[in-house]
C-alpha cells in the first residue's frame, strides 16, 4: 500500500545488538518481498525463527479442473458452500489460473488448533459475514462485515471468530497486492483523488508476543501443497518491528464512489491492483446526473479480461434476480450487459445501494470441479427473458 508501521520494542539502529532483560540478545528475521527490492519488514525475536522439530505430512491442495477451456457465461451460487469446522477445510477453490484462486469459505470454528502461512500468495480476505480478530506475528486486527485482510504472503497468522455463521470470499494472489498506483504520487502517498486515505486503512494495533517453548504446528502451503511444521517455539514471540510488510485492514464502507454526469467504467471502482489482474469495490452511491442519463452500464465486450462479480449486498441495478453470496463470470471474448429491463429502469434513478466485489483477470479462469456443484444452470440464457 504501503507506509511506515512500528509495533512493540526495537534498537536504535538495524542489524545491531538489541538485547533483552536477562541479557541475551533478540533475533533480528527480515520479512522481505521480491528479493531485496521490495517491501520489507524486520522483525525482532526472541527465539530464532528457524527451529523446526519436525516435518510431517503433505497435502495436496491444487484444484482439481473442471474446464480447462471454456467461454460460457456462468453463475454459482456461493452460498451453496457448505459449513465446515476447519478454516483450511472449509476454503473451497471456484475459479483459478496462474495468476490468481478465487476462494469462498465458511468455517464455523476459528483457526486456533495450529498456525497457517500461505508461502504462495497474498491473500485478500473479504468478510461477507462475521466478525472476530485476525491474529498474525505483528499483531491483531479486529474485523467484520465488510472487510477486506489483506494477508502478505509468508505471514503466519490465526483466525479468532466471535461467531458461528461467517463468509467469506478470498482472492489468493500470486503476484504482489497494492492500491492503484494512479492513486498515489511519486512518494507513495494517496492523492486528494484517491477513493480511500490512509486512516482508512488498519494495521495491526495489538502484539502478542508468547516467550514459550513446545511445540506448534504450522501449516505452510507451497506450488498448492499443505505441509505440517513442527516449530520448538511460539510463532508468536516477536518482541517489536518495523517497516512497510504487514496485513492491515480496509473496510469496503470506507471506499468513497466515483461519480459523473454519465455513466463511468469500472476502473473508478479499483481498490487493489496487481499486474495481472484487479479487485474493485462496487459500493452505494448517487447514479449519474446527466438529465438523460442512462445510469445502467452499457453493453461492453470483454476482448482481454475475464470478469467475475461477488454479490455480497442490496439491489444490482444491472442483474435480475440476483442472490447474497452469488457469483457471475463473463469470459474473455464475448460481450455482456444490463439483463433485459435493468438498462430501462434505471433511467431517472437517483441512487443505487448495491454492494459488490469485482475480480478482472487478464488469463482466462478455469471453474473447479467444486465450482460447478455450485452452478445454476443456463445462466447464459438469462438475457433472453
Amino acid at each position: 500500500m504501503p507506509f511506515y508501521h512500528k509495533l512493540g520494542k526495537i534498537p536504535h539502529k538495524r542489524h545491531t545488538v538489541f538485547r533483552k532483560e536477562d541479557g541475551g540478545i533478540h533475533y533480528e528475521q527480515l520479512f522481505g518481498t521480491i528479493g531485496f527490492d521490495g517491501m520489507s519488514t524486520l522483525l525482532y525475536h526472541l527465539q530464532p525463527p528457524t527451529i523446526v522439530k519436525n516435518i510431517g505430512e503433505k497435502i495436496d491442495l491444487n484444484p482439481e479442473i473442471a474446464l480447462e477451456k471454456d467461454m460460457q457465461m456462468r453463475s454459482l451460487l456461493g452460498y451453496k458452500v457448505k459449513p465446515t469446522e476447519d478454516y483450511l477445510k472449509s476454503r473451497v477453490p471456484v475459479l483459478v489460473n496462474s495468476d490468481c484462486h478465487i476462494v469462498l469459505a465458511s468455517p464455523t470454528k476459528s483457526l486456533t488448533d495450529y498456525f497457517y502461512k500461505n508461502a504462495d500468495a497474498d491473500e485478500v480476505i473479504f468478510i461477507h459475514e462475521g466478525s472476530g480478530t485476525l491474529r498474525t506475528q505483528l499483531g491483531n486486527i479486529p474485523f467484520s462485515y465488510g472487510d477486506y485482510l489483506v494477508v502478505p504472503r509468508g505471514m503466519i497468522y490465526q483466525i479468532n471468530f466471535d461467531t458461528e455463521t461467517n463468509r467469506l470470499f478470498i482472492v489468493e494472489s500470486f503476484r504482489p497486492i497494492y492500491t492503484p498506483k494512479r492513486y498515489r504520487n511519486y512518494f507513495g502517498q494517496l492523492l486528494e483523488h484517491s477513493p480511500f486515505c490512509e486512516r482508512d486503512f488498519r494495521p495491526p494495533s495489538e502484539l502478542e508476543t508468547h516467550d514459550i517453548e513446545g511445540d506448534f504446528l504450522v501449516k505452510i502451503k507451497k506450488q498448492g501443497i499443505l505441509y505440517s511444521y513442527t516449530y520448538g517455539n511460539h510463532p508468536f514471540n516477536v518482541a517489536g518491528w518495523d517497516g512497510y510488510n504487514y496485513p492491515y485492514a480496509f473496510s469496503i464502507h470506507d471506499f468513497e464512489p466515483i461519480t459523473g454526469r454519465v455513466h463511468l467504467p469500472p476502473p473508478i471502482h479499483q481498490t487493489f491492483e496487481t499486474d495481472a489482474f484487479v479487485i474493485c469495490s462496487f459500493v452505494p452511491r448517487l447514479y449519474d446526473y446527466h438529465p438523460d442519463a442512462i445510469p445502467a452500464p452499457y453493453n461492453h465486450s470483454n476482448i482481454d479480461s475475464d470478469e467475475v462479480l461477488y454479490y455480497v449486498d442490496g439491489d444490482f441495478m444491472s442483474r435480475n434476480n440476483i442472490e447474497k453470496g452469488q457469483i457471475t463470470l463473463h469470459p474473455a471474448g464475448i460481450p455482456h450487459g444490463p439483463h433485459p429491463g435493468a438498462y430501462e429502469r434505471s433511467i431517472g434513478k437517483k441512487e443505487t445501494l448495491e454492494l459488490a466485489v469485482m475480480v478482472d483477470t487478464f488469463k482466462p479462469l478455469k471453474l473447479t470441479k467444486q465450482a460447478m456443484e455450485l452452478e445454476l444452470e443456463d445462466y447464459y440464457q438469462s438475457w433472453l427473458h
